[in-house]
C-alpha cells in the first residue's frame, strides 16, 4: 500500500515493540462527552492507546472543532500525504494530531480503529459530525472494506435525517464488487433506489418549502404535507425553517404545526433555527417568546445562534436588544465568552450617545458569571470613547465598574503597595493600574477638561481606590501642556500631602519647565524652594540645572546662587557654566566673587576655577573686568604660576602696555 497509518494498531507492518504506544483491550471507557454520545451502549471491548499524550489528543478542546477536518482530510483518497499534512498544521498545531497523520493509509485494521473513535460505542446525539463529514467517514469504511461499520453508520445516519452521498455509495460499491458480497451490492443498489443517494435532507426540504409556498397556509397545505411521507427530522425542520426564512410567517406557523400535528417534538436544534430566522427587528416580541419558550423547555440557545443574533443586533444597533441577548444566554448553559463582555462595552461607548444602563448592566451580568473585569477590557473600552471624542465621560465608566464591585487584582495591590487582607479587601473595589491611571489623567489634562480631571483625582484618592503617584506625574503634564498651571501646582500639593515626596521628582521637573517656558524662573524658584525646605522634596539634578539657566536669563543672579546649597544637600555637583557665561558676559565682578564663594563647600574654590573665569572674561573682551577681578582674589590666586602666565600672555596678545600683575 502506498501510504501506513503506522501509528495505529498495524499488527502486520509492525511488531508490537517497535510502538510507541501500548496496546491492549479493556472495555471502553469513554473518551470524552462527545465520543460517549453517538452510538448505542456497548460492552465491546476495544483496542485503545496507553499513552501519557492520548488523552490530550482527544481533548475538548479539539474533539468538536477538528473531527470533521480528520474525518475530511483521512477519508480523501486523492491527497497525498505531503497535502494533507500542509493542510492539518494549517487548521491546528496540536503535534499528536500531526504525529497520528504523518503515514495515513486504507489498512482496513486502522481504519477501524479511526471509526471506532469517532463513533465511541456509547449514546448520543450525534450533534458534533454533520452530514457532509458523516459521508467522508462512510466512504472511507466501504473503501476499506468494512461492512459492519459501513452499515452501522448508515443506520444512525438515517436516525439524525442524514442522506448518504453518491460519492460514498460508488466508493462502497467497488470495493463490495471486488470483494464479491453480492449481498452488500443490492442492498447498497436498493439503499440508492430509496432515494437515500443524494440530498434527501436537502430533497425533502425543498419538496416541503414548495408546497408550503404555493399557496396561503390552509387545511390543503396542511392535508398535503401530512400525504407527502416525509420522515421529519431535526435537520429536516431546521433545513425548512432555514428555506422559508424569506416568508417568516409561514416559517413559524410551520415551526407550529409540524409539532402540533405529532410529526416533530421540537429540540434545541430546530428552536435555535427558527430564532435565527426572527431575530429581526420587526418580529422582536416573536423572538422573545420563542426564547424564552425555549428555555422553558430545557433548551440552551446555542453559541452559533448567539454569536449571529448578537452581531445582528450590534449592527443594526439594536443595543438594548443585544444586551438582554448576552444576559440571557450567560444566564444559560452554554455561557458567551468573556471577551463578549468587553465587545458590548465598546459598542455602547460609541452608541449615539453613552447609554449607563445598558452600560452598568452588562457589567452587572459579567460579574455574576464569576468574572473579572480586567485593565485590557477597561483600556479598550476607554478607547472606542477617544474614538467618538467622548473621553471626557470616562469617569462615568469608572464609577460604574467601582459601583458594580469587581473586586481588584491582589498582584495590583502589590504593584501599588497595597497589602492585601482578608478584613479590607472587600473594601477595594475596582481600580485601573497605574499605567492606565496615568493615561487616563494625561488624557483629561491634556484636553483641558478641568472639572472631569478633578473628578477623577477624587476617583483615584477615594477610600476604595489606590491612587498611584505616577498618576499626580501625568495629570501636572496634561495641566501644563493645556496651560493651567495653577491646576498643575494644585495637584503636586496633593501629590506631597499623599506622601509622594520621594515621586515627586518628575512633578517638581514638569512644573519647573513650564514656568520656565512661560518667563515664569521666579515663580518655579519659590515652587522648588518651597518643595524642598518645607516637604522636603528632593528635585534632579536636571532641575537645578535647568532652573539655575532660566534665572539666570532673566537676570536671577542671587536666586540662582541660592540653589548652590540645596544642590550641595542633595549631593549634586554645581552647576558652574551658565554662572561663567553670565559673569563674564554681563556680571559684575562682585558678583563673580559672590558665585565662586556659594559654589563650595572650602573657604576658596580651586584654581582650575579660577583660571577658567579669568579665561572666560578675556575671551569676552573684558580685560579691565578681569584686573579688577584678579585684585579681589586671596594672595595665592594673584600670586599662583599659571595666572601670571595667563595675564602675561593676554598683554602680549594685546600688544600694549597694560599693568603688570604683581604678587601682593
Amino acid at each position: 500500500m502506498r501510504n501506513q497509518w503506522r501509528l495505529l494498531l498495524l499488527r502486520r507492518c509492525k511488531p508490537l515493540s517497535d510502538l510507541q504506544y501500548k496496546v491492549h483491550s479493556s472495555p471502553l471507557l469513554p473518551l470524552s462527552p462527545f465520543i460517549s454520545q453517538i452510538t448505542p451502549h456497548s460492552r465491546t471491548p476495544t483496542t485503545h492507546f496507553q499513552n501519557p499524550n492520548f488523552t490530550r489528543f482527544f481533548s475538548s478542546s479539539l474533539q468538536s472543532n477538528i473531527t470533521p477536518t480528520l474525518i475530511e482530510l483521512y477519508s480523501d483518497p486523492h491527497k497525498s500525504n505531503e497535502a494533507v499534512m500542509l493542510e492539518l498544521e494549517s487548521k491546528t498545531n496540536d503535534n499528536n494530531i500531526i504525529e497520528l497523520f504523518k503515514n495515513r493509509g486504507s489498512d482496513p485494521e486502522a481504519g477501524r480503529v479511526f471509526y471506532e473513535w469517532v463513533m465511541g460505542k456509547e449514546d448520543g446525539d450525534f450533534t458534533d459530525l454533520r452530514s457532509n463529514s458523516c459521508n467522508q467517514l462512510l466512504g472511507m469504511l466501504g473503501a476499506n472494506g468494512l461492512v459492519k461499520e459501513f452499515w452501522g453508520l448508515v443506520e444512525v445516519m438515517k436516525k439524525k435525517g442524514y442522506g448518504v452521498k453518491k460519492g460514498a455509495l460508488v466508493r462502497a460499491m467497488e470495493r463490495f464488487e471486488k470483494d464479491g458480497l453480492e449481498g452488500d451490492v443490492q442492498r447498497l443498489k436498493d439503499l440508492f433506489a430509496l432515494g437515500s443517494g443524494g440530498d434527501s435532507v436537502e430533497k425533502d426540504s425543498s419538496r416541503v418549502c414548495k408546497v408550503v409556498r404555493a399557496v396561503p397556509w390552509g387545511e390543503d397545505v396542511e392535508n398535503k404535507l401530512k400525504g407527502m411521507g416525509v420522515v421529519y427530522s431535526g435537520d429536516l425542520v431546521k433545513s425548512v425553517l432555514e428555506n422559508l426564512g424569506t416568508d417568516l410567517n409561514k416559517a413559524v406557523i410551520f415551526f407550529r404545526w409540524v409539532e402540533e400535528s405529532g410529526l416533530w417534538i421540537h429540540d434545541e436544534k430546530t428552536y435555535n433555527a427558527i430564532a435565527r430566522e426572527v431575530a429581526r427587528e420587526e418580529c422582536l416580541d416573536k423572538f422573545w417568546r420563542l426564547i424564552d419558550e425555549m428555555r422553558d423547555a430545557g433548551f440552551d440557545l446555542e453559541k452559533g445562534t448567539y454569536v449571529r443574533v448578537l452581531n445582528q443586533f450590534v449592527k443594526k444597533r439594536m443595543l438594548k436588544d443585544a444586551v438582554e441577548l448576552y444576559a440571557f444566554a450567560m444566564g444559560g448553559n452554554v455561557k458567551p465568552s468573556v471577551q463578549d463582555c468587553t465587545f458590548l462595552l465598546k459598542k455602547i461607548a460609541t452608541g449615539e450617545k453613552l447609554d449607563m444602563d445598558l452600560f452598568s448592566k452588562v457589567l452587572t451580568v459579567y460579574k455574576e458569571g464569576e468574572n473579572t473585569l480586567t485593565n485590557a477590557a477597561l483600556d479598550s473600552v476607554l478607547k472606542s470613547l477617544t474614538s467618538v471624542g467622548r473621553f471626557n465621560e470616562c469617569n462615568k465608566i469608572l464609577r460604574a465598574m467601582e459601583e458594580v464591585g469587581f473586586p481588584p487584582d491582589e498582584n495590583l495591590l502589590l504593584e501599588v503597595g497595597f497589602i492585601p487582607d482578608e478584613n479590607l479587601l472587600g473594601e477595594v473595589g475596582f481600580f485601573p493600574d497605574e499605567n492606565l491611571q496615568s493615561k487616563i489623567g494625561f488624557q483629561l489634562s491634556k484636553n483641558g477638561e478641568t472639572e472631569e480631571a478633578g473628578k477623577f483625582l477624587d476617583f483615584v484618592e477615594g477610600p476604595r481606590t489606590i491612587p498611584s503617584y505616577k498618576t499626580f506625574g501625568s495629570l501636572i503634564k496634561g495641566y501644563c501642556l493645556s496651560g493651567h498651571l495653577d491646576k498643575a501646582c494644585d495637584c503636586f500639593e496633593k501629590l506631597i500631602e499623599n506622601g509622594g515626596s520621594s515621586y515627586a521628582g518628575y512633578a517638581l521637573e514638569t512644573l519647573t519647565n513650564a514656568y520656565c517656558s512661560k518667563e515664569r524662573a521666579n515663580e518655579a524658584y519659590k515652587l522648588l524652594a518651597n518643595a524642598v525646605t518645607e516637604n522636603e522634596v528632593k528635585p534632579w539634578h536636571t532641575t537645578y540645572k535647568l532652573l539655575i539657566s532660566k534665572l539666570l536669563d532673566q537676570g536671577l543672579f542671587k536666586e540662582a546662587t541660592d540653589l548652590f546649597a540645596p544642590m550641595k544637600a542633595h549631593g549634586y555637583p554645581p552647576y558652574l557654566d551658565p554662572f561663567v557665561k553670565y559673569v563674564s558676559k554681563t556680571g559684575t565682578t562682585d558678583e563673580t566673587v559672590m558665585f565662586l564663594k556659594a559654589m563650595t563647600y572650602k573657604k576658596v574654590p580651586s584654581t582650575a576655577v579660577y583660571l577658567r573665569v579669568f579665561k572666560a572674561y578675556f575671551k569676552a573682551g573684558r580685560h579691565n573686568q578681569a584686573q579688577d577681578f584678579l585684585s579681589k582674589c586671596p594672595r595665592y590666586i594673584r600670586n599662583h604660576v599659571d595666572v601670571l602666565t595667563l595675564f602675561s600672555s593676554m598683554k602680549l596678545a594685546k600688544g600694549t602696555a597694560g599693568p603688570t600683575p604683581v604678587a601682593a
